[in-house]
């Protein structure tokens, strides 16, 4: 059957129309749906790839910022560069992409690594190859935005530090500046006495007798008596004031415990 040459062209030109308005609202979707959306840093590793979006086919629907540099690039020229996921392109070189990733999670590396493979790389693939996620070349623009979401929130979560300051019964102990306070007043401590009202305060409520103590704060090649320990008790005790002292009580024939819910009365 004869088509019109015009009515093809027409059809074609509206097929064109049709995908480039896909395309368009696509990205629309992907960068306006969030709020907290924003541009990542991503390096490509390869060796093929003269550009980053040639080793996914819907990287370049994303508006990421990307850079190419080879599979054996150093892992101080990677981190340089200040990236927020790091594309492992595995698609044509398989053992040396594997390499790549088990050299960079061995020197430290923290960035998520995301290898690209073919159909026949995914049978290959193990744990031991160290990489935070795969997917395949052929991934969608939805599915790969999702993944580079998923990736950099967990790394932002692991890269919180955890925190140092410990709050029980009005005293706060600062492992990190090697501080404490009482109701927000600064306590002058020594070393030791700070590290054996660090202890307790982390185990409130729990007795441990003066051989636990000395164990655990001045550690087992100690060779001093258990006086040691009531001697920094008292100190303690001293320096936390007649109205908090019994914060540390003593377990008659025991030991010492930390009290963090204070009597009213002696």
């Amino acid at each position: 059957m004869w088509v019109p040459a015009s009515f093809l062209s027409s059809r074609i030109t509206n097929l064109f129309i049709n995908v480039c308005t896909l395309r368009f609202i696509l990205m629309v979707e992907l960068t306006c749906s969030r709020e907290w959306w924003s541009v990542l840093h991503i390096v490509v590793l390869s060796d093929s790839a003269t550009d980053g979006a040639d080793v996914a086919q819907s990287l370049g629907l994303l508006a990421h910022q990307l850079s190419v540099l080879p599979l054996g690039a150093a892992p101080s020229l990677i981190q340089a560069s200040g990236p927020n996921v790091v594309l492992v392109d595995a698609r044509d070189q398989l053992v040396a992409a594997r390499n790549c990733a088990q050299l960079l999670k061995g020197s430290g590396f923290s960035v998520p690594l995301l290898m690209v493979l073919t159909e026949g790389g995914m049978a290959a693939v193990a744990p031991h190859w160290m990489v935070d996620d795969i997917v395949l070349e052929s991934v969608g623009p939805a599915e790969l935005e999702a993944r580079l979401r998923l990736l950099t929130s967990h790394a932002a979560e692991e890269s919180e530090p955890e925190s140092t300051i410990i709050r029980v019964g009005g005293i706060t102990v600062d492992e990190a500046s090697y501080s404490a306070r009482l109701q927000g007043f600064p306590l002058n401590l020594t070393y030791k006495e700070f590290e054996l009202l660090k202890f307790l305060v982390q185990h409130p409520g729990r007795v441990f007798t003066r051989a636990q103590l000395l164990s655990e704060v001045w550690g087992y090649d100690y060779y001093g008596g258990t006086r040691t320990v009531d001697v920094h008790i008292r100190r303690l005790r001293s320096k936390l004031g007649p109205d908090h002292e019994q914060l540390i009580t003593t377990v008659r024939n025991v030991g010492y415990s930390f009290n963090s819910a204070r009597p009213d009365s002696r």
